[in-house]
């Protein structure tokens, strides 16, 4: 089923979550599984449902969280609020001191990358901090000055982004997401509907500009990010649909230029969202790093369709 109001898995998804409050917002939290806790963190313009397709297969070995980000999904979405990543990251931290967890591997996508660089930087820098045990990377701005923005994305970020939010059509909002799916891995139309009620929700397109600026916000914290990927710390792994226009193949290969001995896993033909497109891949990659598992069944850079 799919159609206005989203799917029956979307629908499922929403009443499989809880609301945790912070600084007297609502946000949405899936939880799943037991075991070593694993911390998901979506990116932009959507929520948490981003790791359906990889939820239950994580959630055999690990306690997942996933917060739907404030402004986004279907966590409150106030208005005139700064939507800056060191206060995602506020929540986040806040999310794990509530749940009672000191140490969490994370894996993040997008705009989630930025916010766990953001962690590492606050755990490298003082005691009492919730530890990363590993990091994995799906398509995001990791080096900041390789990040190719959308057409839609300069200009919600510009001055007429205030007004242009609110008036974003359907049928441009389709668009922008279908652009950033891999050949071959063509969105159904059902899961279009459904990121579009995630963006309608509590009337997201009103913040939708504020959210969205994100990437000129890490473009301004750009040393201290990429700094935690070039110092000593947990494992990190980099998963990269490599045919993403915004953080594809070239994304991967400023991380190599920067860190000759990256751990990269490269899909060819995948787009943005290597979680839905290649579910399976992701999940093994993911279950190496969080399990110390040895990368037998996938060489330390691989590339394929």
């Amino acid at each position: 089923m799919a159609g206005a109001g989203g799917s029956a898995r979307l629908h499922d998804w929403r009443r499989g979550g809880a609301c945790f409050l912070w600084r007297g917002h609502r946000i949405f939290v899936a939880e799943a599984g037991s075991g070593p806790p694993l911390l998901l963190i979506h990116g932009y313009p959507t929520g948490s449902y981003d790791w359906f397709a990889v939820w239950d297969a994580l959630a055999a070995r690990h306690r997942l969280l996933a917060p739907d980000l404030l402004g986004l999904g279907w966590s409150d979405k106030p208005a005139g609020h700064r939507y800056g990543i060191a206060d995602h990251a506020d929540m986040i931290e806040a999310l794990l001191t509530h749940h009672g967890i000191a140490r969490v591997h994370v894996l993040a996508h997008d705009l989630g990358v930025s916010i766990a660089q953001e962690l590492l930087a606050r755990q490298r820098e003082g005691p009492g901090r919730c530890r990363v045990e590993s990091l994995v990377m799906l398509n995001g701005g990791l080096c900041p000055e390789a990040y190719r923005p959308r057409p839609i994305q300069r200009l919600l970020a510009s001055p007429l982004g205030r007004w242009i939010g609110p008036r974003v059509p359907r049928r441009a909002f389709e668009r922008a997401i279908r652009s950033l799916f891999g050949p071959g891995h063509a969105p159904a139309p059902g899961l279009i509907d459904d990121f579009w009620q995630l963006l309608e929700h509590h009337d997201g397109r009103r913040v939708a500009h504020a959210v969205g600026r994100f990437w000129v916000d890490r473009l301004a914290q750009r040393d201290r990010l990429v700094a935690t990927l070039r110092e000593a710390g947990p494992p990190r792994r980099l998963i990269n649909g490599a045919a993403d226009p915004n953080s594809g193949r070239h994304m991967a290969e400023r991380y190599r230029e920067l860190l000759p001995d990256a751990d990269i896993v490269s899909l060819a033909a995948v787009g943005h969202w290597p979680q839905i497109e290649a579910p399976a891949r992701v999940v093994e990659a993911v279950l190496q790093i969080t399990a110390h598992l040895p990368d037998g069944a996938m060489e330390r850079s691989r590339t394929g369709s």
